[in-house]
């Protein structure tokens, strides 16, 4: 089994639910969600990819053969990638469909 196949699950959870949680949001607060993902997505590629290499390099860990894809941005393989694009998804959508849940029940404290 490749990284990529173990990766591509949690990246589609993540895009389903980002979606739904972004149609929960009005038109201007949509855009400033997406802004703000695109933002910090790129933000935690960058470091992903440095810090990625600096361990690799480092030899705190490494990958089987047969394993990745192939391609690499410095010495990370292109699926290290994916979980920090997961995580920039998933957390604001779990916050803004719990919010929506809760304010839903009458709970919103805002």
């Amino acid at each position: 089994m490749t990284y990529s196949l173990v990766c591509l699950p949690f990246l589609a959870v993540a895009v389903v639910l980002s979606l739904a949680a972004a149609r929960r949001l009005p038109r201007p607060a949509r855009r400033r969600r997406w802004l703000a993902i695109g933002f910090a997505g790129a933000l935690v590629l960058v470091l992903t990819g440095v810090f990625d290499s600096l361990m690799i390099a480092a030899g705190l860990f490494g990958y089987a053969d047969g394993t990745r894809l192939g391609p690499t941005i410095g010495l990370a393989p292109i699926e290290d990638f994916a979980y920090p694009i997961v995580t920039v998804l998933l957390v604001p959508a779990i916050w803004t469909l719990a919010r929506s849940r809760r304010s839903r029940a009458g709970h919103d404290e805002d």
